[in-house]
Order: C-alpha cells, then sequence, then structure tokens
C-alpha cells in the first residue's frame, strides 16, 4: 500500500506527514493481476476488500465526494482505453497529498480544476497536490486502460475499491459513477452491487449511473455484451 492510500484499479490519493489523516482511495484503472482468475461473471461480491456499510441517511457532516465519469467508445472496445473525467469534493485538508494511477494504464493524464488547493502539478502517473484547504476541488483528465475483453463478446469494467480509512475505522464516502458507452454496439448485463439502500443504479439505453453513500471498501462490476 502507498502512504495513506494504495490502488489497485487506478487512483490513489495519499496525505502525507500527518500524525492523524484519515486513508482515501478512489480507483479507477486496471484490476489487479489475481482479478484475471475471477470467474467470468463473478460478483462485485466476491472482489470487495473489507467492510462495507451502505447508509442510508447522509451523515451530520457531508464526506468526500468522488465523481467519476468514464466513455467508453468503439475504440475502446479494441484497446481498452476508456476517457475519464475525475472529481473530487471535500478533500481532507492536508499538507500534501497525491493521486496516484497504475503505471501503464493511464495517459494524457492533466488537471483540469483546483480551486482551494495552494498548487498541483502532473508527475509520471500521479497528480502531486500541495496546501489543501477546506472545501477544496479537484478535477482531471485522463484516458485509462480499465476496460477487459472476456471473450466471446463479454466486457468488463471494475471500479475501485473506494474507501476513506483512519486506523481500524472507516469514514463515510459518497461515490457518484456515470459510464457512457455506445449502446449500438454493446449493452448491459449486470451492476453489482445491485441497487439497495443507500445505492441507487440508474440505466438507460447508453448510460449507466451509480450514487452509492457508505463505510468501508466499495468496488463496482459492471458487464457488457456485444451487439
Amino acid at each position: 500500500m502507498a502512504r495513506g492510500v494504495s490502488p489497485r484499479l487506478g487512483t490513489t490519493v495519499s496525505p502525507w506527514r500527518l500524525r492523524t489523516s484519515l486513508l482515501l482511495l478512489a480507483l479507477l484503472a486496471a484490476p489487479p493481476a489475481h482479478a484475471e482468475a475471477d470467474a467470468e461473471f463473478a460478483s462485485a461480491g466476491s472482489v470487495n476488500e473489507g467492510a462495507l456499510h451502505f447508509l442510508t441517511a447522509p451523515p451530520t457532516r457531508a464526506p468526500h465526494h468522488h465523481q467519476n465519469r468514464i466513455r467508453i467508445d468503439a475504440a475502446s472496445l479494441e484497446n481498452g482505453w476508456v476517457r475519464l473525467t475525475q472529481c473530487h469534493d471535500r478533500l481532507d485538508a492536508v499538507p500534501r497529498a497525491q493521486i496516484t494511477f497504475r503505471e501503464g494504464h493511464v495517459r494524457s493524464l492533466r488537471v483540469l480544476e483546483a480551486t482551494h488547493i495552494e498548487s498541483t502539478w502532473v508527475d509520471g502517473a500521479s497528480v502531486q497536490l500541495a496546501g489543501i484547504t477546506p472545501d477544496a476541488r479537484l478535477c482531471l483528465g485522463a484516458e485509462t486502460r480499465a476496460l477487459r475483453d472476456r471473450g466471446e463478446g463479454f466486457f468488463v469494467l471494475q471500479n475501485g475499491p473506494y474507501l476513506r480509512k483512519f486506523l481500524d475505522g472507516y469514514y463515510p464516502m459518497h461515490v457518484s459513477l456515470q459510464v457512457d458507452y455506445p449502446a449500438a454496439l454493446i449493452s448491459v448485463v449486470d451492476v453489482s452491487p445491485p441497487s439497495q439502500p443507500g445505492l441507487t443504479i440508474e440505466e438507460h439505453p447508453g448510460t449507466v449511473r451509480l450514487e452509492a453513500l457508505f463505510e468501508g471498501a466499495l468496488t463496482t462490476l459492471i458487464q457488457f455484451r456485444r451487439e
């Protein structure tokens, strides 16, 4: 694990030089090597790590809000690369942090917006942050190799785990995920975990939207089939 946070699928946000910092993990990239051994239609429940508890009511203090928008196009079905816009609202106020993507699975990484953050810069497969103050917002753009071809016309997009943790305790987190895909080429087979209190899933041809409010570690899995 990286200092503060460590990713599996893509991004890691790690606070540095803190005596008591929250660990924040929010990923989007390629899954770990052992994920290749998962069953073709494994549910997200089999890959979730740690405790997971969906919240039916928002906490008193609005939690960190992690937002991903992923765009799959025809080329993605051939090479696995998707377009990503990622935003973070209400980042923990810390002197220094970094968002780290998996080497070899991110390209064209850039900062689109940064407010209430003294400075930001891209360093290889990471974005470095300095002087994060309350109500900070950060938005990034990138391409990530996140779509897996499972063969026989099936594809899997796996995201996570998302988490905020301090020592052995988890803190609330709000995750929004929107996936846009070419409905003429692929269709959604399954989304997991399934919709439940604290987790809403909205599907329309060409778009899947997910909103989750939870404590613990959340991994999502969207499976597609070629039309």
